[in-house]
């Protein structure tokens, strides 16, 4: 027990001043004694409360300091003015602590020997009070980051799985591959952490314990907990509301996608009420993720990236991403169209999940949204098997490709191609994505020692062993397209 831990308390917290005297904060601490005036005799390890202002000149405090000092005693606490810079360079020099406040001073040795009879309940007042000040209603995290900034006195912060802050700020790093309650020194303090956890960490509250505030850090993880707990069920119901209108969403979309004739009036109210534009010009986008990435949790961080790219698009949850659109009073230009693939290729940069994207081409009213839709659905399968690209690509950049994926999807010709690579398989350096990386670049070497990431000879070997493996030129341009499709098609199909 130090005198550090006492101000750490929080109506010393709030009350009191170090004065004087920093390098005495660690004494050890085993009473807290009350005197009228500065002419107590202090025991040792004993903190000294003078219950009334010192009258008179501040030689009896220096007179207090020194007799606290050839005592070994802990410190000094004040009430009323301060003493003059004398007794503060005394204190200094002699290293014991010199506290002042404005406050009852019978009030606090109250509260500090409360705490040196029963430390435990330092904890227990913290737990309750976490307790009371969120109560049952359900909080969102700025809710839960103010309330445990105002009963830590210190920064409080609502990260999500990737570390990244929701609400509230810290500088400490947590390690998200440990969904465990954690403790982590800083230069001068602590950082605690603790998950929120659902089936995985889906976010982490964590706490920077600084100055005198860190000799309290034995007493906030149980206060974490509490306030982790509450996170949790807010995270339950908002998901509960989130899937909702997820399926919701998605029901909407596979409506007017299936639609073959004008819509009914059930269908434009529902089209209404969701907020979306049957009429103008559409050009579809969609976004493709891998199975990890929950797409219901992520949709507002899709719908924010869209909006700080200066796009104003519809987002729904749809097949392995999302699917969306964004609405043209009149039919756009090229020039337009190409400003919107631009920015939406920045958007998909900057989303960092591994995405894929396709964009589609603009088509008017209803019947055109599931049009461009589908056409950008089949740009975002092309892009996952595209790094050259940037896994993005536009359908103006597609031309007879789109058309030969229709094709790749018939019955028949996904078991032919598989025959057709069937040699390269066994083989060593992954032939089939050389193969497809090599006609992806037309025939160059460089090129596709680049996106390989290997070097020009190995190409050149990988290539010769391919034509050797098949019996095939491809120098020649029917073999070469039978090739290219099937080995874009066996990447695509393969998991």
């Amino acid at each position: 027990m130090s005198l550090r831990r006492v101000l750490a308390l929080p109506g010393w917290a709030e009350h009191v001043r170090l004065l004087a005297g920093a390098a005495g904060l660690d004494r050890p601490l085993t009473t807290v004694q009350a005197t009228l005036d500065a002419s107590h005799l202090p025991a040792a390890e004993e903190l000294t409360v003078v219950a009334r202002p010192v009258a008179g000149t501040d030689w009896q405090i220096d007179a207090l300091l020194r007799r606290c000092a050839d005592a070994g005693a802990t410190g000094v606490l004040l009430p009323g003015t301060e003493p003059l810079t004398a007794s503060r360079l005394l204190a200094e020099r002699l290293g014991v602590p010199l506290l002042g406040t404005g406050a009852p001073p019978l009030d606090l040795l109250v509260e500090a020997r409360l705490w040196l009879a029963a430390p435990e309940l330092d904890r227990a007042g913290l737990l309750l009070a976490t307790h009371r000040a969120l109560g049952d209603r359900l909080r969102p995290p700025e809710e839960v980051v103010a309330v445990l900034r105002r009963l830590l006195r210190s920064p409080v912060a609502v990260l999500d799985d990737r570390g990244a802050p929701l609400a509230g700020d810290v500088d400490g790093r947590v390690r998200l591959d440990e969904p465990v309650p954690q403790r982590a020194e800083l230069d001068d303090g602590v950082l605690l952490a603790h998950p929120v956890l659902l089936q995985r960490p889906a976010m982490w509250l964590a706490v920077e314990l600084r100055g005198t505030e860190a000799a309290r850090a034995d007493v906030v993880p149980p206060a974490l907990a509490v306030a982790a707990g509450a996170l949790q069920r807010w995270l339950l119901a908002n998901r509960l509301e989130l899937e909702r209108d997820a399926r919701s969403r998605t029901a909407l979309l596979g409506d007017l996608l299936r639609l073959d004739t004008e819509p009914g009036a059930d269908l434009r109210r529902r089209v209404a009420d969701a907020g979306w534009r049957l009429g103008g010009w559409h050009v579809g986008l969609h976004i493709g993720v891998p199975a990890a990435v929950d797409t219901v949790a992520r949709t507002q961080e899709v719908v924010r990236a869209l909006r700080a790219g200066d796009v104003d698009a519809v987002v729904v949850e749809h097949g392995d991403g999302w699917t969306g659109w964004v609405t043209f009073d009149h039919e756009p230009t090229a020039e337009r169209v190409r400003a919107l693939a631009s920015r939406l290729q920045a958007v998909h940069r900057a989303l960092r999940l591994g995405t894929h994207m396709g964009v589609g081409r603009p088509h008017p009213r209803p019947e055109g949204l599931a049009a461009t839709v589908a056409e950008a659905n089949d740009a975002a399968r092309l892009a996952a098997t595209r790094p050259e690209t940037g896994h993005f690509l536009h359908v103006d950049q597609l031309g007879m490709a789109q058309l030969l994926l229709e094709w790749t999807r018939t019955d028949t010709f996904e078991p032919a191609v598989r025959a057709l690579v069937a040699p390269l398989r066994p083989a060593p350096g992954d032939l089939v994505r050389t193969l497809a990386a090599y006609l992806d670049a037309e025939s160059s070497i460089a090129e596709t020692a680049t996106v390989l990431g290997v070097h020009r000879n190995t190409v050149a070997a990988r290539v010769a062993r391919i034509e050797q493996l098949l019996g095939v030129d491809l120098s020649r341009p029917d073999e070469r397209l039978a090739l290219h499709l099937a080995s874009r098609a066996v990447i695509l199909s393969d998991p």
